[in-house]
């Protein structure tokens, strides 16, 4: 059996990937998204997502390469001098493992992300993090301590072979959120295509498409600006709203006899 979820990552980023969210789904096949609930437009993100009833919202947990929910001087070993968080995910990965001040501050903003998605009133789709950090298995730890008391029904595996690096940590993450009964997908198609999975290779995998559950994952925009053009250099964004938006690619899921789905759907 095949199923398939397709998601859009860093919704609230901006006016113009939430704008790219709801063009997707409305006119497309984008079934899901991941909110970014820091980030400068999340407001904006929950409004569109409430009149979209149909469109499943996750949490995109964003620890690095952003800035926090918390204000900076609550998490000091988390935040910089800028007030943001590191964007060398190397070392804010070790950072979390060896530090307790670190640990501390890292809890204390996954707790203020969830209760602010809580605080939205959208119903919890699934979770994953920004730069695929809940793979630390520090992270993932506390998503999952957190999950009963916050209803996390999914977490995102961002398995897409070839990957030897990471395979014992795949097995790992595998084998906790199943053990924790949480759903996951199979597979996370786009891994080694991150921000280049346009109609071409949105077919291609398509046709190359394995039992189980396939989630498709994308980085949309209506336009390119030079804000997301520093915040991910080379992504093809608009290409990848194409491919979401594009009839080949919906004829293509007709004729295979699937219907993109949220983790909440499975």
């Amino acid at each position: 059996m095949k199923q398939v979820i397709f998601t859009a990552d860093d919704f609230g980023l901006c006016s113009e990937v939430n704008e790219a969210v709801e063009e997707g789904h409305t006119r497309g096949v984008l079934s899901a998204a991941s909110l970014m609930v820091a980030a400068p437009a999340a407001q904006d993100a929950v409004a569109r997502a409430k009149r979209l009833p149909r469109l499943k919202v996750g949490l995109h947990l964003t620890l690095v390469d952003g800035r926090p929910l918390l204000p900076p001087a609550e998490i000091p070993a988390l935040a910089e001098n800028s007030g943001a968080f590191s964007t060398d995910l190397v070392s804010a990965g070790i950072k979390w493992f060896f530090a307790p001040a670190a640990r501390r501050d890292l809890r204390k903003e996954i707790r203020a992300q969830f209760e602010a998605f809580r605080a939205t009133g959208l119903k919890l789709d699934h979770v994953n993090a920004h730069n695929h950090m809940h793979l630390h298995p520090t992270v993932l730890g506390m998503i999952l301590d957190l999950a009963k008391e916050f209803g996390v029904p999914a977490i995102r595996l961002p398995s897409e072979p070839p990957q030897p690096g990471l395979a014992p940590w795949l097995w790992l993450m595998r084998k906790r959120i199943r053990t924790a009964g949480l759903r996951i997908n199979d597979r996370l198609v786009g891994y080694h295509l991150t921000g280049h999975l346009t109609e071409d290779r949105v077919l291609s995998a398509l046709d190359k498409l394995q039992d189980g559950v396939s989630e498709f994952y994308f980085h949309p925009a209506i336009r390119s600006t030079p804000a997301l053009d520093a915040a991910a250099p080379g992504y093809n964004r608009v290409g990848e709203l194409k491919a979401l938006t594009s009839r080949p690619v919906a004829g293509r899921l007709v004729a295979l006899g699937l219907n993109t789905m949220g983790f909440s759907d499975l």
